[in-house]
């Protein structure tokens, strides 16, 4: 299945049963009980178990709706426009989208059931301005928005099922985990900060991590940090074999940073290269800090990958990886491995294997 396509797929569920949950509940809170509330006249067909149930579906069905449409917007912005908005820009345009497909949504949804149960419901031209119960409602969707928001930006921020963890407290102690790391460096970072400035060379920076993020959701890859010009990207040993993920990303970010050579050749002179290191293994993962939390990962494994990248320069290779991680991924007919020889990197008492991987 095509990376974008399963991207908006997962994007879009998640979406759908969002929004219908909330839309469900919020239906209950508006309308359970309200016949029998004190100094309250309803007329019947709104009140009871069926006034219930009907408002129920109808929300529902609206939330269903809502979230495809939320969905699909997020998508098509994140792809194609995030990056060439600023983000007050990005936010406004976002919003009058959110706006202006709710109220066609609700008013597709009240003329069906406006038809179906007989009920009396104006969706004519303009309905929504004087409709008091529309306005609550969204209100209510604003608020909700933000907490959809603020779990959104806490999974990316963690990673993936990480953040409900961190909720759960499984880290409050340091658990045993198997992840691969991908420590990700600039190559000849020093020479292109004296040649650009500091202030040209941070935007330089600024846009190949832009182009990594990018790359990074279609490969269930996690950054665990930026450093510098170094990133360091991760995954759950599974995850980072399934596919070739770890190794398909450095390739992904190489096609996609050639794609654009001509802007980085017209705005800064010079096309990006990375190089990276990659080792898998078991390690300490763990909750750090009080007045700012972050997850911290404890071992050997993250110590190897960052030495193993420093090997490249020596190797003049571009991609260097551990055998043991090797010999667990089942490398692809389009790739090509090469042994080159065994290192003691610094700090460690025994020599590791190391391969370097290219596209055939």
């Amino acid at each position: 299945m095509n990376r974008d396509l399963k991207t908006y797929l997962q994007l879009l569920w998640q979406s759908i049963l969002f929004w219908a949950v909330v839309m469900a509940v919020f239906s209950i809170f508006r309308y359970y009980g309200l016949d029998e509330e004190v100094g309250f006249t309803v007329i019947e067909k709104y009140s009871g178990t069926q006034g219930t149930i009907r408002a129920l579906i109808g929300f529902t069905s609206i939330g269903i709706l809502i979230g495809f449409i939320y969905a699909t917007i997020d998508f098509f912005f994140e792809k194609f426009v995030s990056t060439r908005l600023l983000l007050v820009y990005n936010l406004m345009i976002r919003t009058f989208l959110y706006f202006t497909m709710t109220i066609g949504v609700f008013t597709i949804v009240m003329e069906f059931f406006s038809g179906i149960y007989d009920l009396d419901l104006d969706t004519g031209r303009g309905w929504w301005k004087e409709n008091k119960s529309f306005w609550a409602t969204i209100l209510y969707i604003v608020m909700v928005s933000f907490v959809f928001s603020f779990i959104k930006i806490a999974t990316e921020k963690f990673g993936k099922g990480v953040f409900l963890k961190m909720l759960l407290g499984k880290y409050k102690n340091p658990q045993e985990e198997r992840r691969i790391f991908m420590f990700l460096d600039l190559k000849d970072s020093t020479t292109i900060a004296e040649n650009l400035g500091h202030f040209k060379y941070s935007q330089f920076i600024q846009d190949c991590f832009y182009d990594l993020n990018e790359v990074v959701p279609k490969y269930d890859a996690e950054i665990y940090q930026y450093v510098g010009d170094e990133a360091v990207l991760s995954w759950p040993y599974k995850k980072g074999l399934a596919n070739n993920n770890c190794i398909d990303l450095f390739f992904a970010f190489q096609q996609k940073k050639q794609s654009k050579s001509q802007y980085y050749l017209d705005k800064y002179g010079i096309v990006p290269e990375f190089k990276a290191g990659l080792h898998g293994g078991t390690l300490m993962v763990t909750e750090v800090g009080v007045i700012k939390k972050e997850i911290a990962y404890h071992g050997d494994v993250i110590n190897t990958s960052a030495r193993i990248q420093a090997e490249c320069n020596k190797h003049h290779v571009l991609l260097l990886i551990s055998e043991k991680l090797l010999k667990d991924l089942k490398i692809s007919k389009h790739l090509s491995s090469t042994f080159l020889g065994s290192v003691l990197l610094k700090g460690k008492q025994e020599k590791v294997n190391i391969h370097t991987i290219n596209m055939v």
